[in-house]
């Protein structure tokens, strides 16, 4: 006998098994070998929320996201034209022998939201565009159409002509004016700030152009960028600046675009400001390079714009209101609020755009959203904050049959909010869809119809299944996930004593309410807090900026396929450099990048052949068989071993290697130690960093930062992508960083973290305006017992098991 879901799939009542299904009720791989996959071969039910569990690096993104999910999409392109399907991003096809019963994929991942300067979460979804719609039609006074409440639209008055057909064959010209009206402030152009630049960062007075006066990164004496100051005729190329008259400083630092030729080429000269202005000014600081955002953080104040107060909007924008209440005024408001002002408009004529646009707000506190504003810039949502936002669009969907990827989506959440997701991700499968879910909380896993589990290790020691069934089934498998599902970290029976203290008094980021509270030294202190509450702001606002703070945030760190572990973390100078003292040569022999690169494949390992709108077909380079290097560069050795084979090593080995004898390299061991002590001791030291997981990225950036000099280690949120197994390492981490004389501040809503502090700084009670306080200071065990607030409470049910 079998019992129906509510996803019309029969189970037995007995043992919840799933049943013997035909092909269209899973999704079957087989041979799956992407990244460190080993012939995987699953069969996935549909219309089921399955969840992927196992260690960082085990193979779940790999299985989920590189292959089901890549492979679906693939396949929608290629249903295009051709010529569409030119101005499309290749995709090849993933690395599998089958795959069948695959639908419609739509992949919520923890990427951050575009860090562009005019993308703000409204615009990022449809409540801004429903907005400007609703001022349109009910503001008063009546300023124009939704353009005219856009901070990205200018206002432009222009002309063109246009041919007026006159009968056959013949046509008069008519020129034509048209007026575009939009909500752009012209003083800042929708920025919402303007900058005042310190010319003394831009150039040393003292020397001439030749001399290398320009200081701003990229403009090098004998580069282009200078080159066009000093053979454009306006500038002596050796006088020093203070020497320039006025019209000479005129002309270095603010001449309006000039037509110059340079050797016969044909080039455009401008002051050094306004491109300044336009290469680097225009840019989010969030999406800049690490060197050009502080050379922008030294050199240029940004202010709000005197204008327009900060709003980004015209004058006419501001001045049209509904009840009182502006457009700029509305997108401030805490969106929770915003939905109760739009529900309390009666508007007939309006009434169907009323109700898509309360959906839209409600859709945002459902998901627990409901403390951020429409004016929040895109690039300043965490990766969890993203995730949710992305999540909006899919809630009222009327679509089914449609398979949603989720990367961690309890990221950033409190356990109290993480039941909230759970119930989303429940609807989105009780409406007929397929629910594909990679995972680390148990919270989250206990919801699941179907586990799949990956390992048993991370790197080459994982890619297999280790099993496949129900939840119940999974704790009595012996897997490492199974074993540890049901941990529960247990309350320090004593702490340390503090060591000295670092004040914050009276912050008031965003929605902090004048917080005053001493952060203990020398200690393991845990700030937590429902999400929206106030933890990054407190943090990040008042205590990253000191001096001998080293703070590690939740950006993700970029590189292309060239990039590996080597080159993140600087591990590769040392390396080269001991290659060349070890054989007598120059360093640069021992870059893949730089004169030791293969030249048939420039150092890449592969060829990449790019066939227009088909897949971009990667082959292995026939002449160096993938090394990268020259094969004159891989003669020379050391200890015994080339290059090649020394980036080849995991990082185990490679501590081992240059910890003594002929390769002993002290500064490359002291980087292979702390990579060893993140947990990625298995990782390949020239693995490209396109390969890697989120939880292996979290931990390479903490290896990284572990390096800098500092007595102050704010860590934010470093479970991410950890494995219950790997909490305990990064515990044990934490705690010979203290014992080592560091005060270590971490960010986190993990209980098993929480658990083990010796003091827990509590935000709240809520979100937003209903955050911003401390709610409690003191040890974990005081907080169990006091259960005063929300992490109070889920604490204590976490360690009474």
């Amino acid at each position: 006998m079998t019992t129906s879901t509510s996803t019309g799939v029969s189970t037995d009542p007995q043992s919840g098994a799933l049943p013997v299904a035909d092909s269209h009720d899973l999704i079957r791989v087989q041979g799956a070998r992407e990244n460190n996959l080993k012939d995987v071969s699953v069969e996935i039910p549909k219309r089921r929320l399955t969840v992927f569990t196992g260690v960082s690096g085990s193979g779940k993104s790999s299985l989920v996201f590189a292959t089901i999910a890549a492979e679906s999409q693939r396949m929608i392109n290629e249903t295009y034209s051709t010529f569409v399907q030119t101005f499309m991003p290749t995709m090849a096809r993933p690395d599998v022998d089958v795959l069948e019963g695959l639908t419609t994929a739509i992949i919520v991942n923890q990427e951050r939201m575009g860090a562009n300067v005019r993308s703000t979460l409204g615009t990022a979804t449809d409540a801004n565009a429903l907005l400007r719609i609703l001022f349109s039609r009910l503001g008063q006074p009546h300023i124009g159409s939704p353009n005219a409440f856009s901070f990205n639209v200018p206002s432009v008055t222009g002309s063109g002509a246009i041919t007026v057909a006159r009968g056959a064959g013949k046509g008069e010209t008519v020129k034509k004016t048209y007026t575009l009206t939009g909500g752009m402030c012209p003083r800042c152009e929708g920025m919402g700030t303007v900058s005042d630049i310190d010319l003394g960062q831009l150039y040393d007075e003292s020397k001439s152009l030749a001399q290398g006066a320009i200081t701003v990164p990229g403009y090098n004496s004998d580069g282009w960028m200078v080159r066009i100051f000093s053979e454009s005729g306006f500038l002596d190329p050796n006088k020093p600046i203070r020497d320039y008259t006025e019209t000479e400083l005129h002309d270095f630092l603010r001449k309006e675009p000039t037509k110059v030729k340079l050797q016969g080429i044909n080039m455009t000269y401008e002051g050094l400001i306004p491109k300044i202005q336009k290469s680097m000014l225009a840019k989010d600081k969030e999406a800049m390079q690490s060197h050009i955002r502080a050379f922008v953080e030294r050199a240029v104040t940004f202010v709000a714009c005197p204008d327009c107060g900060g709003t980004r909007l015209s004058e006419g924008a501001r001045r049209s209101r509904i009840t009182g209440i502006n457009i700029a005024e509305a997108c401030a408001m805490q969106i929770s609020d915003l939905a109760e002002w739009v529900r309390g408009l009666d508007e007939p004529s309006v009434a169907p755009l009323l109700g898509n646009l309360q959906q839209a707000l409600d859709s945002f506190v459902d998901i627990g959203l409901g403390y951020l504003s429409l004016d929040r810039p895109s690039g300043t949502l965490s990766g969890g904050e993203a995730q949710r936002t992305k999540m909006i669009r899919h809630l009222g969907s009327s679509l089914t049959d449609i398979t949603y990827v989720f990367d961690e989506p309890t990221i950033g959440l409190h356990p109290h909010d993480i039941q909230r997701m759970n119930t989303l991700l429940l609807q989105l499968r009780d409406k007929g869809n397929t629910v594909l879910v990679v995972e680390h909380k148990p919270e989250a896993i206990a919801i699941a119809d179907h586990v799949i589990d990956l390992g048993p290790g991370a790197g080459t020691a994982g890619g297999t299944i280790c099993y496949e069934g129900t939840l119940k089934g999974l704790r009595a498998s012996g897997t490492l996930t199974g074993r540890h599902l049901d941990d529960r970290a247990t309350l320090k029976t004593s702490v340390r004593a503090p060591k000295g203290k670092l004040e914050i008094r009276g912050a008031n980021e965003h929605n902090l309410q004048d917080v005053d509270v001493d952060i203990p030294l020398g200690a393991l202190v845990v700030v937590t807090g429902v999400a929206g509450s106030g933890k990054s702001s407190l943090i990040h606002g008042s205590v990253s900026g000191r001096d001998g703070v080293v703070s590690i945030d939740q950006g993700a760190i970029k590189g292309s396929r060239r990039s590996n572990p080597a080159t993140y973390t600087g591990l590769l100078d040392p390396i080269r450099k001991s290659f060349a003292k070890a054989n007598g040569v120059k360093p640069a022999l021992f870059s893949a990048n730089s004169e030791g690169a293969c030249p048939a494949c420039n150092g890449a390992g592969m060829i990449y052949t790019d066939l227009g709108f088909m897949d971009t077909v990667a082959t292995l380079c026939e002449e160096c068989e993938g090394k990268r290097f020259q094969a004159s560069v891989l003669e020379y050795r050391l200890g015994g071993r080339d290059i090649a084979e020394v980036l080849a090593m995991p990082v185990t080995e490679a501590e081992e290697f240059f910890a003594g004898g002929e390769a002993k390299t002290p500064a490359a061991h002291a980087i292979l130690a702390r990579l060893a002590d993140v947990g990625l001791g298995y990782l390949s030291i020239g693995q490209p960093l396109t390969t890697l997981s989120g939880g292996e990225r979290q931990r390479l950036k903490l290896a990284t930062h572990m390096g800098e000099k500092g007595g102050v280690l704010v860590l934010d949120e470093p479970t991410t992508g950890l494995h219950l197994a790997d909490v305990e390492q990064l515990l044990r981490l934490l705690d010979r960083l203290v014992d080592s004389g560091k005060s270590v501040i971490v960010i986190e809503h993990h209980q098993a973290v929480m658990a083990h502090a010796d003091w827990i700084i509590d935000l709240g009670p809520g979100a937003g305006h209903d955050g911003g306080r401390v709610v409690f200071e003191g040890t974990p065990a005081a907080l169990v017992a006091a259960r005063s607030t929300l992490t109070g409470e889920h604490l204590a049910a976490y360690v009474a098991g």
